[in-house]
């Protein structure tokens, strides 16, 4: 698995794009499958900061900024951590299937983080999280909620 190969997972779930736009964009229903962001908004420009755990149980700030916003289609936003170098960039992209959604996720940039010992960077890492995220967390997150939209 070559590191400049972006990490690319296809989810198709059982939900309206309008639903699962909602779960990526609004910091409330975020927090419920994804992380619990203090601040985020949909917009152009926006940044927004949070903090996740790595293998070891080191925390890590990210730092983001939206970069692209297509409502109910797509979102895109640069991925960093505090006090380490590297930036990857983080597209969400919402199709149409016949009343589902075909959601794909790409998480490029991966090559420019160091190399750790702890290897909290490495591209397997991500891997394991955004299936976890997306093939697990989302879906489970949108059957529960599935009276609300």
């Amino acid at each position: 698995m070559s590191l400049s190969t972006p990490v690319i997972l296809e989810r198709i779930l059982n939900a309206p794009a309008d639903k699962i736009w909602r779960a990526i964009s609004d910091k409330t229903e975020m927090k419920k499958w994804y992380f619990d962001i203090a601040d985020f908004k949909p917009e152009e420009g926006f940044e927004f900061t949070f903090t996740g755990q790595g293998k070891d149980g080191k925390n890590f700030l990210h730092r983001c900024r939206v970069i692209e916003v297509i409502k109910n289609k797509k979102m895109k936003y640069s991925w960093r951590y505090e006090g380490y170098e590297g930036i990857s960039y983080v597209t969400f992209e919402l199709f149409d299937e016949k009343g589902k959604t075909r959601l794909k996720l790409t998480h490029e940039g991966l090559e420019t983080f160091p190399k750790t010992k702890n290897n909290d960077f490495a591209k397997e890492n991500f891997m394991e999280g955004w299936s976890y995220f997306i093939g697990k967390s989302l879906p489970e997150y949108l059957e529960e909620n599935e009276t609300g939209s």
